[in-house]
């Protein structure tokens, strides 16, 4: 095997100098770097990026810590992510932790030394609390904490502001019956989504209470789950908002299987856009999350950190959302094209 001492021999250069080639440091001359990457070349070598990471302490890798990696919202996340990252030549090293805070130190302590920051998504009450035993310097964007204050970069979704948009939408449409399926306990999206939704029955004088509220984990099982159940409440809601598409198009399922026409009878609509929203029959209306754009500007973020580090400027920013109004809501306010 060729190594570094062989091409600095043939190109009648110290190690230090070919090492600096590699590394694409400017203290070596044009016909120098020329003379040692075709010496390089002639002899086939390569450096060894183990051994380039431990010498310029960058891996050109960035760790992705997710609560799951099933599904098309984490799809379209990660697609973001990777997209920005490999334009900037970095690679990305997934888990996923599941929410539970053991699992999210044991892929931290994993990650350590073989990436140069980190992605965290972590939307359980105290998950990001791990990623204070790194060291201050390393560069951490949290996605969808309910961290606060200045020691973390963060990125969070307007999730009571995006359903309370929806819930003022269905009221405007003549709907006073209005059901929440809601998400996962124990989790902050799915917590300040039903805020957005008590919020905006309460603001518009309409009680709000149990009868009206299903249990739901984000799944199109718990979806289904739920649309069946309230189909069983007395009286029966003429809408239903889910936490999130994945619920919305359970709850369709289950609506279409009861021969419950949609939107003729019961107006339904999700959260998040995810790419399936828009093929559904009907086509769903949703707040929409730009999902892959979330995972670039995440990116970003990280990317300017790793750059800049101690002179890094963290700070936490929300990301508006908007409201998509298809056939799946019949309404007199704003019909978009599904």
């Amino acid at each position: 095997m060729v190594t570094i001492k062989d091409v600095a021999r043939a190109a009648g250069v110290s190690v230090a100098t070919v090492s600096r080639v590699h590394n694409d440091s400017t203290q070596v001359t044009e016909d120098t770097r020329g003379r040692v990457r075709a010496v390089a070349a002639r002899l086939g070598y390569s450096p060894h990026s183990g051994a380039r990471s431990l010498s310029t302490r960058k891996t050109n890798g960035i760790g992705v810590l997710l609560p799951d990696l099933h599904g098309e919202f984490y799809s379209e996340l990660i697609r973001g992510i990777d997209q920005r990252a490999q334009r900037h030549g970095f690679h990305l090293l997934l888990a996923s932790s599941h929410n539970e805070k053991a699992a999210i130190a044991a892929a931290l302590q994993s990650m350590r030394g073989r990436v140069d920051g980190l992605i965290v998504m972590s939307p359980a009450p105290g998950a990001h609390l791990p990623v204070r035993d790194l060291p201050a310097s390393f560069p951490v964007v949290l996605l969808n904490s309910a961290a606060v204050g200045a020691e973390f970069d963060a990125l969070a979704v307007a999730n009571a502001q995006g359903s309370a948009q929806m819930v003022e939408h269905l009221i405007a449409a003549g709907h006073t019956r209005i059901a929440v399926i809601k998400g996962p306990v124990r989790n902050h999206d799915a917590a300040e989504r039903l805020r957005g939704y008590r919020t905006a029955l309460r603001e518009a004088g309409i009680a709000a209470g149990e009868a009206l509220e299903a249990q739901g984990d984000f799944t199109d099982t718990s979806g289904y789950a739920a649309g069946l159940e309230l189909l069983r409440r007395v009286p029966r809601p003429t809408a239903i908002f889910a936490a999130n598409d994945a619920m919305a198009i359970g709850a369709l399922s289950a609506l279409r299987e009861a021969g419950v026409g949609v939107p003729q009878e019961m107006a339904v609509a999700g959260f998040d856009d995810i790419p399936m929203a828009r093929y559904m029959h009907p086509p769903l209306s949703t707040v929409r999350v730009d999902i892959a754009a979330l995972g670039e500007r995440a990116t970003d973020r990280l990317l300017e950190a790793v750059a800049s580090r101690r002179k890094h400027k963290k700070r936490r920013e929300v990301v508006p959302v908007t409201l998509v109004i298809r056939e799946s809501c019949n309404s007199p306010v704003r019909r978009d094209a599904p």
